[in-house]
């Protein structure tokens, strides 16, 4: 028989729920994932895990943090704003001595690349409210991870990977698939979540490009995009009049007449290189 440190030893997820009083709160835009074969699915959509470190963003009462702990997995980090989650949590951290880490505080203030070593994965549910400010922020430091596996509303999954001239496709589509290799993995129904949320969602995965630009690339391409975005039914010559309008996209070699939904990401690439050129 197993010994009260022993994962099997680990109380239904649902008495975690009541004993704790973690009655999903909107504020934080929680809608918790009990289902223990969609919380394996996900894991399964991150790829192996052998060796690797763990990220979790948002646990909540732990359905997906007991799955990355049943995994291959180095070691899980989990990242919670919630005091009530925190002590819900904690048992994990006896139930498997040395591979949890339970980290109290806000992820958008947080540098992920700092809480744990490489080979860093990033696997979360993310909340609604921030799920999109952490992509960009996490984005950023792309580099730093092997990968991103995460759960959004899938109006946002889709934006994500939406392709250019579809009604998806926008800056957050162009920035995430210049740096990274952009996959969606599978949808899951409204009715899969307690309580369940007005949209369905999906976990999307995000692989880093093994070379990363400079950050005076980055800076370049995010206001490029902010531009060209910024304005969408205006042609890119009135678009980008800041930038250099006409005479910009006649170096770069795109018509000037184009929307920047029609644009592919190696045609941003080559604009934003063009547009440093005249800023030196």
């Amino acid at each position: 028989m197993p010994d009260d440190s022993s994962p099997l030893c680990l109380p239904p997820l649902r008495d975690v729920i009541a004993q704790a009083g973690l009655k999903p709160d909107k504020r934080l835009g929680q809608h918790f994932l009990l289902d223990e074969n969609l919380l394996r699915r996900i894991v399964r959509a991150a790829g192996d895990l052998s060796g690797a470190h763990v990220i979790e963003v948002g646990p909540g009462p732990g359905g997906l943090t007991r799955a990355l702990l049943a995994s291959p997995a180095a070691h899980v980090t989990a990242v919670e704003i919630d005091a009530r989650a925190i002590a819900a949590l904690a048992p994990l951290a006896a139930a498997y001595p040395g591979r949890f880490t339970l980290l109290e505080g806000d992820a958008l203030k947080l540098d992920l690349a700092t809480v744990t070593q490489a080979p860093r994965h990033v696997i979360a549910n993310l909340p609604y409210n921030v799920g999109t400010p952490l992509l960009i922020k996490w984005l950023a430091q792309a580099k730093d991870f092997s990968s991103l596996t995460l759960m959004f509303q899938r109006e946002v999954a889709e934006r994500i990977a939406a392709a250019p001239n579809t009604p998806a496709y926008g800056r957050l589509s162009v920035l995430s698939q210049w740096l990274c290799a952009v996959d969606i993995a599978f949808t899951l129904p409204a009715a899969a979540f307690w309580p369940p949320p007005k949209v369905e969602s999906a976990i999307i995965r995000l692989t880093p490009h093994p070379t990363q630009p400079p950050p005076e690339q980055r800076a370049a391409m995010e206001r490029l995009t902010a531009a060209a975005f910024g304005q969408r039914r205006k042609m890119l010559r009135g678009a980008l009049k800041g930038l250099g309008g006409e005479a910009l996209l006649e170096r770069a070699g795109i018509a000037a007449d184009r929307r920047a939904e029609t644009l592919t990401v190696p045609e941003f690439e080559r604009l934003m290189k063009e547009s440093m050129k005249q800023r030196l």
